[in-house]
This record gives C-alpha cells, structure tokens and sequence, in this order.
C-alpha cells in the first residue's frame, strides 16, 4: 500500500475512534464537545471576516492610487 492509503486509513481509524468514543461519553462531555466545535466554527467565521475586510480595505486603497494616478497623467496631458 501507498502512504496516501495508509494515511487515509490511519485518518478513518481515528475519526472511527473519536465517534465512538464521543458516542459512548457522558452528556456533559457531549456538550463540552459541541462547545468547542462551536467555538472554533466561530473563531474561524470571524477570522474569515477580517481577512475579508482587510482584503477590502487593500483593494480600496490599491483603488484611490489608481485613480490619483490617472488624474495625475490627465492633467500632464492638458
């Protein structure tokens, strides 16, 4: 076997693993997982968001730049 196969056995043994052991864990812990999981969902969300806007921020910039060079060379002409 490849180590692409062996890999992705490995990676389903373990989520095998971890379902069953979440699966046979007591509710408090079931819940204590989900809060996680809904924690990073939303640590993620909000670091996707700011990323978003700094990209926004930048292409508005880059924007402003253009357009002041554009003035700048219409005004050269005339």
């Amino acid at each position: 076997m490849g180590n692409k196969t062996k890999g992705l056995l490995a990676l389903l043994g373990l989520g095998a693993l971890a379902y069953w052991k979440y699966k046979n864990s007591t509710p408090e812990d079931q819940q204590a997982v989900k809060d996680k999981l809904n924690t990073a969902k939303d640590n993620l969300n909000k670091w996707g968001n700011d990323i978003k806007n700094k990209a926004n921020d930048v292409a508005s910039q880059v924007q402003t730049k253009v357009d002041e060079a554009k003035t700048k060379a219409e005004d050269s002409l005339n």
